[in-house]
Formats: C-alpha cells, structure tokens, sequence
C-alpha cells in the first residue's frame, strides 16, 4: 500500500474534515475521457483506501474514508461538469467544511498528458468545474490538484471534441501512473502537509 499504510484508518470516527472532489461528467460515454480525470484519480484513491465511491449524496457519489486520521468525504459530482459547484456547496455547507478543506481534482489541457499542477488557490483556467465552483463558493481559496491531458492536436481542433475524446494506448500508463501520484499527493495535502506535497508532486 505504500505511503496509504501510513495514512489510511480502518476506523471511522468523527465528522467530515476533508472533501476531496473529482470532477468529470455522468454516463458511461464519457467515463474514460480526458475530462474524468477527476473521477478517475478518485477511484483510484478509493481502492488504495478500500472503499467504494457508490453512495449517493450531495449530487454525487460519495465514500468516507479515513486519511492520516482525517475523516474524508470523497467526491464524484453527477451533476455535468459546469454544474460542479452545485455538488461541493451543498457538501461544504452541510459539513461546515472551510474551503481550505476542499481537495478538488480536474484535468488541464495546459499540461502535458500525465503531468500534475497542486496550487492552494487560483483563477479556473478555463476549466468550467472549477469556474463553477469558485463563482458558487465566491472564491478561488480551495486547493485544486490538476492532472495534465495535453493540448488539442492543433489549433483548429475542437476543444470539447479533445477533451472529450479517450486516452490513446500510449497514454494510457502514463496517465494511470498520474492518477497514482495524485492519491499520494492528496494523502500528503490532507494531512497538511500541501508545501510538501506541492514540492514532491509538481512537475
């Protein structure tokens, strides 16, 4: 289990401390995309934790897990992408979880394919799940992890129809590897150690 021996609790005691938020769109069409890399880093986290993201809450489906001793809501929003905002206020209001709680997990086009970016806060670049959220919460000050998926083939190249589209073959390891180091950085981000995790983790 790696750095999850040290982090992860069997028992679950107390309230929600953390939410940990991966975006993407509902529906098994859009599942594999470039735009789930959210959704996919929480699976993946999930299985290091030994729990199943399958309850539904909050206009999403949820899991509690335990890291580091810190009670986690983990996250996959179901309403679509640029909707996002409306998942996490109504967790973070019902929760009273301050915004320098919430983990939230996107992809960027502006990175290459595997590579992550952890800020403590920051403008949506043009991610509509992270627009949502800052425009519903009035303010940016959420620690977002982003994944890298690569830029469009070229300029002409449709953005929705890019970030829409699957991984190629090629992608695929590197992009699995991201989503392993994005659950280690969260386990680090959630045990309060983010400088840390910002230094091991970006590249």
């Amino acid at each position: 289990m790696g750095i999850f021996s040290k982090y992860k609790r069997e028992k679950e005691t107390g309230p929600i401390e953390w939410l940990v938020v991966g975006l993407g769109n509902p529906g098994e069409k859009y599942l594999r995309t470039r735009h789930n890399c959210g959704w996919l880093t929480v699976d993946n986290l999930a299985a290091k934790l030994g729990v199943s993201v399958t309850r539904a809450k909050f206009k999403s489906m949820t899991a509690q897990a335990d890291i580091g001793g810190k009670k986690c809501l983990l996250m996959k929003p179901t309403t679509m992408m640029n909707a996002s905002g409306e998942a996490v206020v109504e967790a973070m209001n019902f929760y009273k979880i301050p915004l320098g709680r919430i983990v939230v997990i996107s992809d960027d086009v502006s990175l290459d394919v595997g590579r992550i970016r952890i800020r403590k806060s920051g403008s949506d670049g043009g991610q509509k799940g992270l627009r949502s959220i800052i425009t519903l919460t009035g303010s940016d000050e959420f620690i977002r992890l982003r994944i890298g998926v690569g830029a469009k083939p070229h300029p002409d190249y449709d953005m929705a129809a890019w970030v829409l589209s699957e991984f190629s073959d090629s992608e695929k390891p590197e992009m699995f590897d991201a989503f392993c180091r994005a659950s280690e950085a969260i386990a680090l981000i959630v045990a309060g150690k983010v400088d840390e995790a910002m230094n091991k983790y970006n590249r």
